[in-house]
């Protein structure tokens, strides 16, 4: 299996298949196929993985697409930003937001993560139920805007607004913190809360999240009578 990565800020990544390769997506994550593809529903996970990604608002069943001779395979980004690939080894996994992973090889897994901090849920922008993507394998993910990685070493914290955060190690935490200061609180511009990632392991930063993106844009749209 070879891939490449292009389109710079509406990315594709584009897969060149040999009989037998595997890969996942959410369902109807394909954007296009050239050649013999075999494409199923699976629940990927039993009756527990399915249910797990219902309730974090995911699709029930993911789609898997089985190479039946030389073929390719398109996923396209939904909004702009980038494609980012991440090598897995075997148990090794990444929490990711909701809604992030793209595509992967056959071989990983996906579940539900959820927040243990009930703070960390409800302020840092990510929400309660993350995603969990375990090796052995290569995982695909969609990040808002360009992304920025960091390898950070054991007890070293990485500050951010809420909602960047896109990607983490498994061995990463992430908690929130109140703005100190009433004058930084109301004229900062920075909000009430900021988050809080503990290393050690990578961390990426997405520099548009889409809800940024959609505020950016309201002065510019048209207003109603």
């Amino acid at each position: 299996m070879e891939y490449r990565i292009e389109g710079d800020s509406l990315p594709v990544v584009r897969f060149q298949l040999e009989r037998g390769d595997e890969l996942i997506s959410e369902a109807g994550g394909r954007t296009w196929s050239l050649g013999p593809v075999k494409t199923e529903a699976a629940s990927h996970g039993g009756v527990g993985g399915a249910l797990g990604r219902m309730f974090s608002g995911e699709s029930l069943f993911l789609s898997h697409y089985e190479a039946e001779g030389p073929c390719e395979i398109g996923f396209a980004s939904g909004l702009p930003g980038c494609i980012k690939a991440i090598d897995l080894e075997a148990g090794q996994s990444v929490i990711a937001q909701k809604g992030a992973f793209l595509c992967g090889t056959g071989s990983i897994s996906l579940a539900t993560h959820f927040q243990k901090k009930i703070g960390s849920g409800l302020f840092a922008g990510e929400g309660f139920i993350l995603q969990k993507v375990t090796g052995p394998g290569t995982a695909f993910f969609e990040i808002d805007g360009h992304a920025v990685v960091y390898e950070l070493e054991a007890g070293e914290k990485i500050h951010m607004d809420t909602g960047v955060l896109a990607i983490m190690d498994e061995t990463c935490s992430v908690d929130i913190v109140r703005v100190k200061g009433m004058k930084n609180i109301f004229f900062g511009g920075e909000g009430l809360f900021d988050t809080v990632v503990s290393g050690p392991g990578k961390v990426y930063i997405q520099s548009m999240p889409v809800a940024q993106l959609v505020k950016a844009l309201v002065p510019f749209l048209p207003k109603s009578d």
